[in-house]
């Protein structure tokens, strides 16, 4: 035999994955109980210690470590539990004798006092299954009298190897009923029959968990979209009050983003677990009975509007997501465009500032210009008497009157040098026209 490259790490559980979960073969007559549960991620071990401890009393080995799935027979009882991503799912099985009536006695009446009670978490699913067998015209008169006088749904499966009826209510001991008539069913056949009810209504509880959460957000994004709606009139209106119309804009967007991060993984798996339901119900090949509803009809009027709901209001926080960011922008491209006016007046009054700084400055030239003549003619003047008293024939006052426009040209030649010794080191600064 020729060798192979190295495997995958994944390669065993990826190849073993479209067996798990396989259906339980049943026998007519069958009695069942399904139980659904969500449980927590820090209840896992003591879902699985909860588990062995039962095993122990029959003398049965538990579920291993890393085991996401078992079954074991157990006294006069089969147990298959399965966990799956958000709830734990724990099928019960018995047998049933032909003429014992559906309901009458649960399978779980087998199982030790108080044990199912005491699964960790809390059920979200719990339903009863009874499968007998029949021949013949369809039971559905028959069937009727076991679902307390309700509506029954129904319809013949597995293109017609049998009969499933229902009706989807929640009866005294807690726990929906499924009355599946065999007549031409294999063991595996009916064990997948059985198995796909129950996850309909498995999946059809877990799809509805979105509902509350969408009820509850109706009447909020009715408040966001009229303040919405306020708050862009305001910016149409362009009051001038940008600032507030902002910080307002921007607490709606917090409320919206709030809104999503609570509700869009639950939306999100609604839209998984209703593709489920549609799954399993187009799984089952309903074929209609006379004058009864299938499951399919059934499911089409009172379950899709539910998660209709539950989409159009995951929509709706979408959209009002994107209204908001839309609006803000908008009103931030006003804000800037009110800042950038502010900053041009602020730079116009300083440009206006550092002219009459320049004249003010030049005037202050002048002035040191005159002072700076007339403290030098000053010093002139008393070299010139000194000069005199030395014995030097001159005029101290003609000296003086002589060498004062000589000290004005240079001391307006030294000033002008000196500025613009200073505007050059510091660069071109222009002031306007």
């Amino acid at each position: 035999m020729s060798k192979l490259p190295p495997d995958h790490p994944d390669r065993s559980a990826l190849a073993d994955e479209i067996h798990a979960r396989p259906p339980e073969p049943l026998e007519a007559a069958s009695r069942l109980l399904y139980l659904a549960v969500l449980v927590d991620a820090e209840a896992r071990d003591s879902e699985r210690a909860h588990l062995e401890r039962l095993c122990e009393r029959f003398g049965a080995a538990g579920p291993g470590a890393g085991v996401t799935q078992f079954s074991a027979t157990l006294g006069g009882v089969r147990l298959k539990w399965e966990r799956h991503g958000e709830f734990s799912g724990y099928t019960v099985m018995a047998r049933s004798t032909a003429d014992a009536r559906p309901f009458a006695e649960p399978a779980s009446a087998l199982l030790p006092p108080h044990w199912l009670e005491s699964i960790p978490g809390v059920t979200i699913v719990a339903a009863h299954a009874h499968l007998v067998e029949a021949a013949g015209e369809p039971p559905a008169a028959d069937a009727a009298e076991h679902f307390g006088g309700n509506v029954v749904v129904g319809a013949a499966i597995g293109d017609g190897a049998g009969w499933a009826f229902t009706d989807f209510r929640t009866h005294a001991d807690g726990c929906t009923r499924f009355l599946v008539y065999g007549r031409s069913f294999t063991p595996r056949q009916a064990g997948r029959m059985v198995q796909r009810l129950f996850e309909i209504e498995a999946y059809r509880m877990l799809a509805l968990l979105a509902l509350p959460i969408a009820r509850r957000q109706s009447p909020r994004i009715v408040a966001i979209e009229g303040a919405l709606a306020e708050l862009t009139d305001g910016i149409a209106r362009g009051s001038g009050q940008e600032e507030p119309l902002l910080h307002d804009l921007t607490r709606l967007a917090a409320e919206v983003e709030s809104g999503l991060a609570a509700s869009q993984f639950r939306f999100g798996a609604t839209r998984a677990y209703a593709e489920l339901v549609w799954t399993r119900i187009d799984e089952l090949r309903e074929t209609r009975l006379e004058g009864i509803q299938t499951i399919q009809e059934f499911m089409a009027r009172r379950f899709a509007p539910a998660v209709n709901t539950c989409a159009i209001v995951s929509q709706r926080l979408h959209d009002l997501s994107e209204r908001v960011a839309q609006a803000s922008g908008l009103l931030a491209t006003r804000v800037g465009i009110a800042r950038e006016r502010q900053n041009q007046a602020l730079l116009a009054s300083m440009d206006r500032r550092a002219k009459l700084q320049l004249r003010l400055q030049q005037t202050v030239e002048g002035l040191s210009v005159a002072a700076i003549v007339y403290y030098v003619a000053g010093l002139v003047g008393y070299l010139a008497k000194g000069v005199k008293a030395a014995g030097l024939k001159i005029d101290p006052e003609i000296v003086v009157g002589a060498a004062i426009p000589l000290i004005a040209l240079g001391a307006y030649r030294v000033i002008r040098r000196a500025r613009g010794h200073l505007a050059h080191s510091e660069g071109p600064v222009s002031l306007g026209d």
